[in-house]
């Protein structure tokens, strides 16, 4: 029996005066170590890839995080909260809508949680100071204490996240200045945060299970049971044979 076959979108970086596509290695070892699949990346190829076909080539679809923001025109946003990255836009956005019409499951991470909404009619808001404090570690720390900023979320009653991981809060890393502002139509939220935020929601989609987090992980799977259960629910939506924790 073939093991269930991962997309993972990439981003575009400019690299030695040319454009090149990648994803960080932890979107991809955390699913392939923890969800029971074999993943491959897509390139952000905008309308030169058809997402119907690679829809009906691949069992799930994870957005991941960047160090990009989603542009405002795709929610009836400003453009002022850059860096952004246009191909990477087009192709979560086009490829996630490709899927769900094929009924395959979609996951979300941090900027992946944020296109999930847009995808869904909701809005973003770019976070005020005062809130980026809570939800972003201060300038010029090293990229562990940045994963390591957490707060806590406060999960929903009945949700799958609740479901697994019970309703007392979790401490959750926290590295966005981007946020969910309008929840999308049809999006259950599954946690908040204590300021009222929207840190996690699903859906479903006919046959087509929806999940996404604004927190990250990947980053702590292979230590923190809470953060395997993301990629254990990923795996199981595929239909693959999970791993045991």
């Amino acid at each position: 029996m073939h093991r269930p076959l991962l997309g993972i979108v990439s981003c575009t970086r400019e690299f030695e005066d040319e454009t090149i596509h990648r994803v960080i290695d932890r979107y991809l070892r955390a699913p392939a170590r923890w969800s029971g699949v074999d993943v491959v990346l897509i390139p952000a190829l905008e309308h030169l890839a058809d997402h119907a076909n690679l829809a009906s080539r691949i069992d799930g679809l994870l957005l991941t995080g960047s160090t990009s923001n989603l542009e405002g025109r795709h929610y009836g946003g400003d453009g002022e909260h850059g860096p952004f990255d246009p191909p990477r836009d087009a192709t979560s956005l086009g490829l996630a809508r490709a899927m769900l019409a094929a009924g395959r499951p979609v996951f979300g991470i941090c900027r992946g949680f944020q296109e999930l909404n847009v995808v869904f009619g909701g809005t973003l808001q770019h976070l005020p100071p005062e809130r980026q404090a809570i939800h972003h570690a201060p300038a010029g720390v090293s990229l562990a204490a940045m994963f390591e900023h957490t707060h806590p979320v406060i999960p929903v009653p009945g949700t799958p996240l609740a479901q697994a991981l019970g309703t007392a809060p979790i401490t959750v890393n926290s590295v966005h200045f981007q946020a969910v502002d309008r929840p999308g139509d049809g999006l259950t939220a599954m946690a908040h945060a204590p300021c009222g935020l929207v840190e996690a929601f699903c859906a479903q989609v006919g046959p087509a299970q929806v999940l996404a987090v604004q927190w990250h992980p990947e980053w702590d799977a292979d230590s923190n049971p809470q953060s395997r259960w993301f990629f254990s629910a990923l795996g199981a939506a595929m239909g693959a044979t999970v791993p045991a924790a």
